[in-house]
């Protein structure tokens, strides 16, 4: 986490803010020195909800949260919203693979043209930082999810590249996070307490895991040392799907597994990182900072100047990243604040 002081009497916008993201950024922000924390949203539903659960739990800080109505996909609910902010964390997003392959176009208005009207409605009203959240499926997209985020991306990289003011504009990119709502290990703990066998799409099939604490850590790194344009990514380990649903079986209960085939827009493994970005990789520990492609349209001095490299020799991918056996993965799950409530029975508490 960065130092309390960078948010000291300061107002944050969470884009998105009812999902799992915004509701972990919560726990961690609520009892700081921050001014003011506005969720903003288009789901009335979740918001009350989550309203009612500050107040139940947290009746003090409650009062710094704020909650707004709107869709990024609407402009002017966008800059509405955005009076008076310092930073913001742009989390609003339609995620779900199989969903945006069915419904390309909602993807595109909400992940590529949503973002692109947060970020003119931040550089509008001068906001000092923004922090936007990608996906390791923007890598080599081969969906309709991962194509619109791999153009979010590219919005994101011009709008900090061709002037944005005073407002530093980044972007993070990470893999799955584990027990984030419409993630597979609720699902697999479900089932296993209905009795039923764990549904596996490809058992050889690898997947990143990170827990919602972990995200949160890696936009606040984002947000501290973030040049315009940079991308941030968190080293993660990996599983296969295969050991995954061994150890979530290992913790709550073995009912065996039924393979069922990959779904529509699946990747056999995911790419955090491409060959290409990673020649502008900085080692940063526990992170990679991919620096921002600062060239211009200015061909002319490429075709008589060259490149004399275009791509590192292999990508950072969840085939090739620290690989967590059964045993790890079991640990590794029990990070994750659904698995700790859910062994007490008491999932339905968990933030997602």
């Amino acid at each position: 986490m960065i130092s309390s002081d960078a948010f000291k009497g300061k107002t944050l916008m969470i884009t998105g803010g009812t999902g799992s993201f915004g509701s972990t950024v919560l726990k961690h922000f609520l009892d700081s020195n921050i001014g003011e924390i506005r969720i903003f949203s288009r789901d009335e539903k979740k918001q009350d909800d989550m309203r009612h659960r500050l107040q139940r739990v947290s009746p003090e800080a409650a009062r710094k949260v704020r909650f707004l109505i709107g869709d990024v996909r609407d402009s002017q609910s966008v800059r509405d919203a955005m009076r008076g902010v310092d930073y913001v964390f742009h989390a609003a997003a339609l995620k779900q693979v199989p969903s945006c392959e069915f419904f390309p176009m909602e993807a595109v208005r909400t992940n590529v043209i949503g973002t692109d009207n947060v970020l003119h409605a931040a550089i509008a009203e001068g906001v000092e930082r923004v922090v936007c959240l990608s996906t390791d499926k923007a890598a080599y997209p081969i969906n309709a999810m991962g194509k619109s985020k791999a153009m979010m991306e590219s919005i994101i990289h011009a709008n900090a590249r061709n002037g944005a003011g005073r407002t530093t504009i980044c972007c993070t990119r990470y893999g799955n996070v584990m027990c984030s709502r419409g993630s597979v290990i609720p699902l697999f703990i479900d089932r296993i307490r209905k009795g039923m066998p764990l549904t596996v799409t490809d058992p050889h099939m690898t997947r990143f895991l990170m827990n919602l604490d972990e995200a949160v850590d890696l936009v606040c790194f984002a947000f501290e040392h973030a040049n315009p344009g940079d991308l941030f990514i968190q080293k993660a380990p990996a599983s296969t799907i295969a050991d995954l649903a061994e150890a979530v079986q290992e913790v709550f209960g073995h009912t065996g597994t039924q393979i069922i085939g990959t779904r529509h827009g699946e990747k056999l493994y995911e790419t955090l990182m491409t060959c290409e970005e990673r020649l502008r990789a900085e080692d940063m520990g526990n992170y990679y900072r991919v620096h921002a492609d600062t060239r211009d349209l200015n061909y002319d001095k490429f075709v008589v100047d060259g490149e004399v490299k275009t791509m590192a020799t292999e990508a950072y991918t969840s085939h090739n990243t620290t690989r967590l056996d059964v045993a790890g993965t079991v640990e590794k799950i029990k990070t994750a604040e659904y698995v700790q409530l859910a062994l007490q029975g008491r999932e339905h508490e968990a933030v997602q």
